[in-house]
């Protein structure tokens, strides 16, 4: 007799072996949890690169789409050169290889500020830093010489951060004595730059094949997600990862084209205003405004305690500053952030602000970063499962529906009894899912509006 593998038996088999097999895994994760935390950090460091190719394919990939169907593609329609797959693969090629341009121009001119502007700024800055910190105290002290005992605060607590500064000093020159430590040192970093470097290099070949064949390796997840999972399951699950990418990458690629602008902008400011260190401050606002929310002060705070040090005699300079970068942060917030990023997270300013600080502490500024586009996928996700639910009990999914509701009735009619302390003089309240209308009682039962009666509820009465 042939055995089918439909067996009812043999599933049970097969059910029974995975519960055991996943006891057995999550014994072994329970009690070896370093070895099982050290194997995963082993196996990332070896598939670090593909790990760095698939995340630069990703956020190439709007580059190559715009070069492909807002340049070339009409380009060739104009030159009337009919479609083929000859045509698409040369298109392809040009494509990939005018974003691999782009990618270094930029990686060029990032480095050559580096270099040309931010780097001389940042010596300048530690060889005049006593200059600044007298400079400084001498202010304080003379800014607070009415008020003493403020002054004593304040002259301690800046005797402290130099002793601070001093000791930290004391320990680099140690440090910078032993050669041999110090050699070590450079060793390790000079290691740990070039296996960056390696893996940069590795991962930017794997992303050329990638957008070369992403349509292929698309293709392919759509295929395997169809032959794990029915039709409407898999359906389910392509629907999820579009949503997650237009999230993701819109929310990425729109926040860094949006700290690019405010960065140009406030160079343009601060060059107008004669702001000192007027590239590097703007370096600063731009890098911290990829941040949401707590960017704009994480990058202006640190800018303006620099003007102040640095340009006491004109404390006012530091005033206009903060003004000028409240007002950029007004017009990001109200008219470039909206043009560039929309919608694309959905969330409400409470979630964001959750996001990043969840995120933030866990993952640190990388974490601050990715973490309202996850976490807006996350909301998307229970959002979903609780709508279909509701619309499964046949229940209205608006959240405005349930903010009175002090519980649900169980007639089977949609009956919302709403909390007697928010609407008094209300004793019932009826909203109905196909057109949101109520019937509303007083407390004798008494009919207060006819008008706003579904036939519906006609019957029932």
């Amino acid at each position: 007799m042939k055995m089918k593998f439909n067996n009812k038996y043999i599933k049970w088999g097969l059910t029974a072996f995975a519960v055991i097999a996943a006891a057995i895994c999550f014994y072994y994760l329970v009690f070896n949890v370093s070895e099982f935390i050290g194997n995963i950090k082993g196996l990332l460091g070896i598939v670090m690169p593909v790990i760095f190719g698939l995340i630069i394919a990703y956020l190439l990939t709007p580059v190559l789409n715009f070069v492909e169907y807002r340049v070339l593609f009409p380009v060739c329609r104009r030159a009337k050169i009919k479609e083929s797959s000859m045509r698409n693969k040369v298109v392809r090629a040009i494509s990939i290889l005018i974003t691999t341009i782009f990618l270094f121009l930029l990686i060029y001119g990032l480095c050559a500020m580096l270099v040309s502007q931010i780097v001389p700024s940042i010596q300048n800055i530690i060889n005049n830093f006593d200059t600044y910190a007298r400079n400084l105290t001498e202010w304080l002290n003379k800014l607070l010489e009415d008020n003493k005992d403020v002054q004593v605060y304040v002259s301690s607590l800046v005797l402290k951060l130099s002793n601070d500064l001093e000791g930290l000093l004391e320990d680099t020159t140690a440090l910078l004595n032993r050669s041999g430590a110090i050699l070590i040192s450079v060793s390790l970093s000079v290691l740990g730059v070039l296996k960056v470097l390696w893996n940069f290099i590795i991962g930017f070949i794997i992303s050329i094949y990638v957008l070369a064949s992403k349509e292929v390796f698309v293709g392919q997840a759509k295929k395997i997600a169809y032959a794990l999972f029915g039709k409407e399951t898999a359906n389910s699950v392509i629907d999820s990862m579009r949503f997650t990418h237009r999230t993701f990458i819109g929310f990425i690629s729109g926040k860094l084209l949006d700290s690019f602008i405010i960065g140009v902008l406030c160079f343009i400011g601060t060059s107008l205003m004669k702001t000192p260190y007027a590239v590097l401050v703007s370096v600063i606002v731009g890098i911290t405004n990829v941040i949401p929310f707590f960017g704009p002060y994480l990058g202006a705070i640190p800018s303006a305690i620099l003007i102040l040090v640095v340009d006491l005699s004109h404390p006012m300079n530091c005033v206009y500053f903060l003004i000028f970068i409240l007002v950029l942060q007004q017009v990001d917030g109200n008219l470039i952030g909206p043009k560039i990023l929309g919608d694309s997270t959905g969330l409400s300013g409470f979630w964001v602000i959750f996001s990043i600080t969840v995120f933030g502490g866990l993952f640190g500024i990388m974490g601050m970063i990715v973490g309202v586009p996850i976490f807006a996928i996350l909301f998307a996700a229970v959002k979903a499962v609780v709508n279909k639910s509701l619309r499964k009990k046949e229940m209205p999914v608006e959240t405005r529906l349930y903010e009175n509701v002090g519980s649900v009735g169980t007639d089977g009619f949609h009956e919302f009894i709403p909390e007697t302390r928010q609407m008094k003089g209300i004793k019932r309240a009826h909203y109905v899912a196909e057109n949101g209308k109520k019937d509303i009682k007083d407390a004798k039962g008494t009919e207060q509006s006819d008008k706003d009666t579904t036939p519906i509820e006609k019957d029932k009465r």
